[in-house]
């Protein structure tokens, strides 16, 4: 099967039958012989004037092309298999339980939210109604929060885990291939529902099990391992094997295991605001001017400055995307962005956020590992309480952010809630808010146009990773004092994002079986 690397222009990259043609010319196929072609590999180059698009095409002449080759994943049947239980239904404990099933360990699901259905009608209610459920809502339920974002699906943990393995599995549970060969796939909020609804459904056809609406509420420990854990619906359950993936949200279980003398560990994080510029201002700036928005998709941009010594960088980009309302708790103001599939809306959003050193955190000593965790509990009080208590979101112009002035009108927003004008240079902690401001401006001079009053900054972006790690060994992934306790994912603080959370959640399953076969 010959392979095809070309660089053509998007007019070409984008028509099937213009494609069809270059690639007939590149590979000299006459018009009576027959071509059948499948992308490998789609990039957009847009760093010159002249935009191109790099392409690995496979292709076959007089013949069809052998099906693209997928990971074969062999489920077992494990409804009376030793048991592994696992906290947390997002993407770490999705792929944990679903690699239980190919070694023959029947996973147990506990998860504190509700299935995708039954979420939405919170989620509703948060937009609304400004009611946040603390144990459904964006970041809670089948999934985590996942489930409601862009869907990105691009990592540079590669070396952690086989990051094909996680792409197959979304296309063999309903995600369209392109997520095979687009340079940065994404699957989109409208799409994701029924690929997590068809992962549960495998989990259970194999005999695993999903609870939902059911919380972690303690551990028992006897010596060096946990025995039982205790759930909100008053049950105890005996464990042997104890995959810990509840995301990084889930203050509660941070709170359970500090309370029970559970080794945590603080590390760093970011915290910062969320942009929102027209997405044709976003496309204009970074297809030079080209009046693309029919051909190529809704562009994106990843920005870094250093400023004090601290990095100022561009967080989950949603380009033709939503800010949407992520609190996890009634008197908090937190936000995050996701696109559907298309990336078809008005508005292009993207967390800028500042690096934040333990170093930073300095008046929160008492508070130990917990120190970023009572910082961030406080400044998304604060933000909650500047847009009156409610979901509304606290914002400004972005320019007159930088010049320290109050925003007489704010630009249209995606955000449905709705936004409020307030001087989040004095709302937020003056160290963040100063190091956003100097990032700002430098940002305007690498993409001329974007430092702009037809951008809001939406406050507060304060969740883009957990400010604890639950610590693990770095051979066995258990818990340096816990033996059959495996901290996975986001929440423990070894993944960032869909695919590595995926893949540590995989590995930590392979961890786990391998700690019960030598029992």
């Amino acid at each position: 099967m010959p392979l095809l690397e070309i660089s053509v222009s998007p007019e070409i990259a984008y028509d099937e039958a213009k494609l069809e043609a270059h690639l007939r010319k590149v590979a000299n196929i006459r018009s009576n012989e027959s071509i059948d072609f499948r992308l490998e590999r789609r990039n957009i180059d847009a760093r010159g004037k002249k935009i191109k698009v790099n392409l690995q095409i496979a292709y076959e002449k007089n013949r069809k092309l052998a099906p693209r080759e997928l990971c074969q994943f062999e489920y077992q049947d494990v409804s009376k298999a030793t048991e592994v239980h696992i906290i947390g239904f997002g993407p770490a404990g999705m792929w944990a339980a679903l690699r239980c099933l190919e070694l023959g360990f029947k996973p147990i699901v506990i998860e504190r939210g509700k299935d995708v259905r039954s979420r939405r009608r919170d989620l509703k209610a948060v937009n609304r109604d400004n009611l946040v459920d603390s144990d459904s809502n964006y970041c809670f339920g089948e999934g985590g929060a996942g489930t409601y974002s862009d869907g990105k699906l691009y990592t540079r943990s590669k070396k952690r885990g086989n990051m094909q393995r996680i792409l197959d599995s979304l296309v063999e549970h309903g995600a369209v291939e392109d997520i095979l060969f687009e340079a940065h796939p994404h699957i989109g909020t409208n799409k994701l529902p029924k690929i997590v609804q068809a992962i549960r459904e495998t989990i259970l056809k194999y005999g695993g099990e999903v609870h939902f609406e059911t919380r972690l509420t303690d551990l028992v420990q006897e010596g060096n391992r946990i025995t039982e854990i205790r759930t909100s619906d008053g049950k105890t359950w005996p464990v042997q094997a104890l995959i810990m993936a509840t995301g990084h949200s889930a203050r509660d279980v941070y709170y359970l295991l500090h309370e029970k003398g559970i080794r945590l560990e603080a590390k760093p994080f970011a915290m910062g605001v969320r942009v929102e510029h027209p997405q044709k201002l976003i496309n204009k700036i970074q297809y030079h001017g080209n009046d693309y928005d029919e051909i190529l998709p809704a562009a994106s941009y990843k920005l870094v400055q250093q400023v004090e010594g601290r990095g100022v960088y561009s967080f989950c980009m949603c380009p033709g995307g939503f800010i949407v309302p992520a609190a996890t708790a009634q008197e908090e103001l937190v936000v995050n962005g996701m696109s559907p599939s298309k990336r078809d809306n008005n508005f292009a959003n993207s967390g800028i956020v500042v690096a934040i050193e333990l170093e930073d955190l300095s008046d929160y000593k008492q508070y130990g590992p917990l120190a970023g965790l009572e910082f961030q509990k406080e400044v998304e009080k604060k933000v909650w309480e500047a847009g009156g208590s409610t979901q509304q979101a606290a914002a400004q112009r972005l320019v007159d952010f930088v010049k320290g002035r109050i925003s007489p009108e704010l630009n249209p927003s995606s955000y449905i809630p709705g936004l409020v004008s307030k001087p989040m240079h004095e709302i937020l902690p003056p160290f963040m808010a100063q190091r956003l401001q100097a990032a700002f401006v430098e940002f305007g001079k690498k993409m001329p146009g974007y430092y702009s009053n037809e951008a809001n900054i939406v406050g507060i972006e304060s969740r883009t990773s957990s400010p604890v790690r639950i610590p693990r060994d770095r051979g066995s992934f258990q818990h340096p004092e816990i033996k059959n306790l495996f901290p996975s994912g986001e929440g423990a603080g070894f993944a960032g994002g869909i695919v590595s959370a995926g893949m540590d959640g995989e590995r930590c399953a392979e961890a786990a079986a391998h700690f019960l076969e030598s029992k």
